[in-house]
């Protein structure tokens, strides 16, 4: 008996293309995000790093039923400037200004951590990224 095994190539992963020329703070962050990945949406993600975690899994825009994907990302230097020490505390800060929605006890540590070296707004982006094993991210300069 004879056994006939049928090899289907699996299709190249998807490039996606984040121009951190875009980048100069975390509403344009969203813009750059918004542009690059959620294509052919009458939506837009908003500024969330929960939002951005979510759209990552796909299921819409352009990770909509394609996996794996690659993410270049031209000029992360001056992305990880933008979003960066300053940005971050800003971020933070504003999220003070409405306590009746921000418990502001965590929003007080994470500027303590923040002050003390710990992750920037950027830093946290690349955490997001980094929990999706289907999105490889990879730094080009351009």
């Amino acid at each position: 008996m004879t056994t006939t095994t049928s090899l289907h190539a699996e299709s190249p992963p998807q490039v996606l293309i984040i121009d951190g020329a875009n980048i100069r703070d975390i509403a344009s962050l969203y813009d750059e995000i918004n542009r690059v990945f959620m294509v052919g949406e009458d939506w837009q993600l908003g500024a969330s790093l929960d939002g951005l975690d979510d759209m990552l899994y796909g299921g819409y825009g352009a990770l909509r039923g394609k996996s794996p994907a690659i993410v270049v990302w031209q000029q992360m230097d001056s992305s990880r400037v933008a979003l960066g020490l300053e940005a971050t505390r800003a971020y933070y800060l504003a999220k003070l200004e409405h306590p009746q929605v921000f418990k502001p006890g965590p929003i007080h540590a994470a500027l303590a951590r923040l002050e003390q070296n710990g992750p920037t707004y950027f830093d946290l982006v690349m955490q997001v990224f980094a929990d999706h094993p289907n999105i490889t991210l990879r730094a080009a300069d351009r």
